[in-house]
């Protein structure tokens, strides 16, 4: 089911419901570059949980009103006015990718709203202390991450045109990717469905401009906006230890930063393998009773077992 609804500053937010409709919420933050529509559990999946999977296009994807020099940490606003809208008052919150730092936002600013929180195969801080960013990265995010911190505009300039090819045709950003991925990450995504899933997912994120993939990055590499040990709430965060795109180190240093994080890294797995987890991070995300439809929750204590 798509809706779409306006935030308290005027801007429109494109989102989409699947699963049980009356079920327990959970949002579904995507990656970078992604879309409400990206690659997520099927409906019986879904049911077989009694979960309402929420996905909406972050600010410049898809159908989503851009909002220029967004933080990450803006998108605490933006979940609020959805969960608002709906009538949510608690929910768990998943992202993968350049979605995880959001899903962490969340949990930091919505203390009472969030009950749990996932973050897949997630990106540190860029000003991350001790920890050598980019570590173990591809060459092409490396060139990326560079330019998107050094110089914003040399950044959107290059990503502008790149971004209007793929619109054309989304599977040119798997090609690109193909040299770099390894082996686990070309099986999975050699899956004619998984495929189907994320060039479906490509397409719908650059249909109206490149600023959300534009302003994902630069957002990725200023600083955050919010305190990670302020995060209260229990965190799983899930890591392929072959990732090259988000480097499994990123994880283990949020993980010793996360006051109630528990890290799960998994030895021969690597990015996209998130899109495998995800089931099972569902259920961690709602073995927590308090996440309800509707009405108050009593407190309970906190399942502490891990997908």
């Amino acid at each position: 089911m798509r809706d779409r609804i306006r935030t308290g500053d005027g801007r429109t937010l494109l989102l989409e419901r699947s699963g049980d409709l009356k079920g327990r919420p959970v949002f579904l933050l995507h990656g970078t570059p992604g879309s409400r529509v990206g690659p997520r559990p099927r409906a019986m999946v879904l049911y077989q949980r009694g979960t309402q999977l929420i996905s909406y296009d972050r600010p410049g994807y898809g159908g989503s009103d851009r909002h220029p020099g967004r933080r990450v940490v803006d998108v605490a606003q933006d979940v609020a006015a959805i969960a608002d809208a709906l009538a949510l008052e608690r929910f768990a919150v998943v992202g993968r990718s350049g979605g995880a730092p959001h899903a962490l936002a969340c949990a930091a600013l919505l203390p009472d709203r969030v009950t749990r929180a996932a973050a897949l195969v997630s990106l540190a801080p860029k000003e991350a202390e001790g920890l050598d960013w980019f570590a173990g990265m591809t060459q092409s995010n490396v060139a990326e991450f560079t330019t998107a911190f050094a110089d914003p505009e040399r950044f959107a300039a290059q990503l502008i045109p790149r971004s209007a090819a793929i619109r054309r045709d989304p599977a040119r950003l798997l090609e690109e990717l193909r040299q770099e991925l390894t082996d686990d990450d070309r099986r999975i995504v050699s899956d004619i469905g998984i495929r189907s899933l994320l060039l479906r997912n490509y397409r719908e994120a650059l249909r109206s401009s490149p600023y959300g993939w534009i302003d994902d990055a630069l957002a990725l590499c200023r600083p955050w906006g919010f305190d990670l040990a302020a995060i209260r709430v229990p965190v799983l965060l899930w890591h392929g230890q072959q990732d090259v795109f988000s480097p499994a180190a990123h994880s283990s240093w949020l993980g010793a930063r996360i006051p109630r994080a528990r890290t799960v890294v998994e030895p021969a797995a690597a990015h996209f393998a998130a899109l495998l987890a995800l089931p099972e991070v569902l259920t961690w995300l709602l073995a927590d009773r308090s996440v309800r439809p509707e009405g108050p929750e009593e407190p309970e204590e906190h399942d502490r077992s891990a997908a």
